[in-house]
């Protein structure tokens, strides 16, 4: 169990050292760490995590650690994966603040944050596009995908009802093709 919970702390420290950008920025690295290398994840399992960690208070990418945490050694796992995850920013907020006043009118810390600001950019951009190729399976999913786009970046519909929207469409749609029936066929 020691072992487990150290290997969480040590590649969610990893991750939450190493990535800039939050969010849907590290969907890639968190591919890579926990299905990938490690196995402790599926691809579906991962898009399921991030699309309940954005729909949950909180730092989607936190809300992961604590889901696969949880789901490699409960709730201490979860907890450590968390901490894993934060701990990095606790030290470098902490330092900053510390030991430089006026952190961001530095001239060398405004030209690596305009660095790190377009990487971040093409990771989102390559996050967004995988994410949604895994995402988009049917017709219905692309037809949502346009619709929810339109109506966040178009007509600037807060993400909050697109997202309470889209599980009421989705919970239809597989009332109509009888997926819960199936379902409890199984069970």
């Amino acid at each position: 169990m020691i072992r487990t919970l150290w290997d969480l702390f040590s590649v969610f420290f990893k991750v939450g050292l190493c990535t800039f950008g939050g969010g849907i920025a590290m969907l890639p690295i968190l591919e890579r760490e926990l299905g990938e290398k490690r196995g402790w994840v599926t691809g579906d399992e991962l898009l399921d995590y991030f699309a309940i960690g954005q729909s949950t208070p909180g730092i989607i990418a936190v809300n992961v650690a604590t889901f696969v945490g949880y789901k490699r050694a409960g709730f201490i796992g979860g907890c450590v994966a968390t901490f894993g995850m934060v701990f990095p920013s606790i030290i470098i907020i902490t330092l900053i603040a510390k030991f430089i006043s006026n952190f961001s009118e530095i001239e060398w810390v405004k030209k690596a944050l305009t660095g790190i600001n377009v990487a971040v950019a093409a990771i989102l951009t390559s996050a967004v596009y995988n994410f949604s190729k895994k995402s988009v399976k049917n017709l219905f999913g692309f037809l949502l995908l346009v619709i929810s786009f339109v109506l966040i970046f178009v007509l600037k519909v807060s993400t909050v009802w697109v997202i309470f929207g889209s599980a009421i469409l989705g919970v239809i749609l597989a009332a109509c093709r009888g997926d819960f029936k199936k379902e409890a066929k199984n069970d």
